[in-house]
C-alpha cells in the first residue's frame, strides 16, 4: 500500500528556518522523480522543488536560493531544507513523485504538513 508521510512543519519567525521529511512507503523514491509541493490558503497547489532520478535539483523561483531538496534513497525518504523563511512560504507541503502519483485514476497525497510563518 502507497503511503507518504509528511513532518517538520511548524511556526516560525520570519528569517527561520524548517527542515521537512517525507518518508514513502510501497513505492521507490530511486525510481522515480520527486517534489515537494505546497498549497497556500485559497491558492492552488504549486511544485516548489524537485529532484530527478538522475539527481538534477530545479526549484521554483519563489524558493530557488533558500530551499533545498534532497533524498536518501535507502531510506526512501526526501527532504526539503528551509531557510530564510517569510510569511509568503506559509502553506501546507506535501511531497509526491512528479508528476504526482495516481492510483485507480486519482492524484494521491499524504496528509502534508504545515508550515506557519510568523512576520
Amino acid at each position: 500500500q502507497v503511503q507518504l508521510v509528511e513532518s517538520g512543519g511548524g511556526l516560525v519567525r520570519t528569517g527561520g528556518s524548517l527542515r521537512l521529511s517525507c518518508e514513502g512507503t510501497g513505492m521507490r523514491f530511486n525510481l522515480n522523480d520527486m517534489g515537494w509541493y505546497r498549497q497556500a490558503p485559497g491558492q492552488q497547489r504549486e511544485l516548489v522543488a524537485s529532484i530527478t532520478v538522475g539527481g538534477t535539483l530545479v526549484y521554483g523561483d519563489s524558493v530557488k536560493g533558500r530551499f533545498t531538496i534532497s533524498k536518501d534513497n535507502f531510506r526512501n525518504t526526501l527532504y526539503l531544507q528551509m531557510n530564510g523563511l517569510t510569511p509568503d512560504d506559509t502553506a501546507i507541503y506535501y511531497c509526491n513523485e512528479v508528476p504526482a502519483l495516481r492510483i485507480d485514476g486519482r492524484e494521491y497525497w499524504g496528509q502534508g504538513t504545515q508550515v506557519t510563518v510568523s512576520s
